[in-house]
């Protein structure tokens, strides 16, 4: 075999490995979002199937929103709508105690916003077809908290999340 010959080998052989790496982490990544899925079940009253999840950042913040995909759902309006107000005023104690039970203590961002909840202004609103929760600080450690925490429920959520 001839020099350019295993050059191409080589080559060949790095990326089957880079895609084989590839192909782990998003094997990874889809069992991690059905174990995110199976918590998420049991603390969320709502169908993740038929709703879905808004993170949208801002410079003081962010606003968590859920919907249902379907506006004449009103079940499923109704209980996003219950959710979300109990979330709200577990937020403002700096009781984040359901999302460390879906995605884990280690959470990013979770440990900052339990400490500096004093600090982060928690507010919930109804939208027509579900609800959100806008967080406001003028903490910028806070406004990191909020964006990684932010980053990793799109992550873990999968198709049931999404950025803005």
């Amino acid at each position: 075999m001839n020099l350019r010959n295993r050059r191409h080998l080589s080559i060949a052989g790095a990326l089957a490995l880079v895609v084989a790496a590839g192909v782990y982490v998003s094997v990874d990544q889809r069992d991690r979002q059905a174990e995110i899925a199976a918590r998420s079940r049991e603390v969320m009253p709502f169908d993740l199937e038929t709703t879905t999840h808004r993170f949208a950042k801002s410079p003081s913040g962010g606003v968590q929103s859920v919907t249902s995909d379907d506006p004449g759902d009103s079940t499923q309006v109704t209980l996003i709508r219950e959710h979300l107000t109990e979330e709200t005023a577990r937020f403002s104690r700096g009781d984040y105690g359901d999302p460390a039970s879906i995605h884990g203590a280690e959470m990013p961002g979770l440990d900052r916003l339990r400490r500096g909840h004093e600090a982060i202004d928690v507010r919930y609103a109804e939208l027509p077809t579900g609800a959100q929760i806008t967080y406001r600080t003028t903490d910028a450690s806070l406004i990191t908290a909020l964006h990684a925490w932010f980053d990793a429920q799109v992550t873990d959520h999968g198709r049931h999340a999404e950025h803005g």
